[in-house]
């Protein structure tokens, strides 16, 4: 059995999230659950609200003897499989994601498959030495993290002034 610590990605019930996050976190498991705030308007007034990057879905860090275990916590539904084996999100991922939230930028998520991009460095703005890779879309340049075990890929808009091509 393979004490590896990994992070896994936890497919919980709909908007639990928060609620299986803080439930895990009191069973000492660490927890990675990306927040974005985002302006809603409503007819009256406009609110921020705070909503998770990746509906339905967060990271837990801990090692596979431990996964049934954090299954047992209410509004937790499962671990991502892929072909029988847990789906694994790189530590790199989770710090790019992690800077993402906490510069603030605005991000978008997107599902579709997305074709590779460039490999580039950012030289400028909140995002200053990441590497990575850069798509086009519509005519603008995103900095691209992909997040395969879930289907998705978070982007965000940096302009070309910004990037360096390095690959």
């Amino acid at each position: 059995m393979s004490s590896e610590i990994h992070w896994f990605v936890m497919y919980t019930a709909p908007r639990a999230e928060k609620k299986v996050a803080q439930r895990l976190r009191e069973k000492n498991v660490e927890v990675f659950l990306p927040m974005i705030t985002e302006i809603r308007q409503w007819s009256d007034r406009k609110k921020k609200v705070e909503r998770p990057l990746f509906n339905g879905y967060l990271f837990v860090k801990t090692d596979k003897a431990r996964l049934w275990e954090s299954l047992q916590v209410q509004g937790a539904v499962k671990f991502v499989n892929f072909s029988g084996d847990h789906a694994i999100v790189r530590q790199q991922e989770i710090d790019a994601i992690q800077r993402i939230i906490t510069t603030g930028v605005a991000v978008e998520v997107e599902t579709t498959e997305i074709e590779e991009g460039e490999q580039v460095k950012i030289l400028g703005g909140p995002l200053q030495g990441f590497e990575g890779e850069c798509v086009q879309k519509g005519n603008q340049d995103y900095f691209v993290i992909r997040v395969p075990s879930i289907a998705q890929t978070v982007m965000v808009n940096v302009p070309r002034k910004f990037l360096e091509v390095i690959g």
